[in-house]
């Protein structure tokens, strides 16, 4: 069963405020200054995001101490999938008429949600003995 506690869910929020800054700065920076269309906007402040996004959730939001490598590949995964629901939510809201900029923001509640909840019990899980 899926779990959270309230202090790593504050960590995890904090930590996605600070990457979602990131990341939106990215994608609308390679939108205004690059001329770069939505999805590879997308891609490429995603792409950074995780990596901001598993130091910072590895180090502080879950106080993870097990192997990096194994704990990254898991990430990766979630993220993965967080990323596919993030786009179709960004597609969808772009197919129904939502402005560009709205629409990468919309898509980042469903990455947010699955995120959290993944990163807890999959990518940053402990054993318990």
């Amino acid at each position: 069963m899926l779990t959270m506690d309230g202090r790593s869910l504050i960590r995890f929020v904090l930590v996605g405020v600070a990457n979602t800054v990131c990341g939106l700065g990215i994608i609308y920076a390679a939108k205004y200054f690059g001329h770069v269309d939505d999805v590879p906007a997308n891609v490429l402040g995603y792409a950074v995001g995780v990596v901001l996004s598993f130091t910072l959730n590895k180090r502080w939001t879950f106080r993870h101490r097990g192997p990096a490598a194994q704990a990254f590949a898991r990430f990766v995964i979630v993220m993965g999938t967080a990323y596919v629901l993030n786009l179709l939510t960004v597609l969808a809201a772009l197919k129904l008429g939502v402005n560009g900029y709205v629409a990468q923001s919309i898509g980042v509640v469903p990455y947010t949600a699955f995120g959290y909840l993944a990163s807890r019990n999959i990518a940053f899980r402990t054993t318990r003995a």
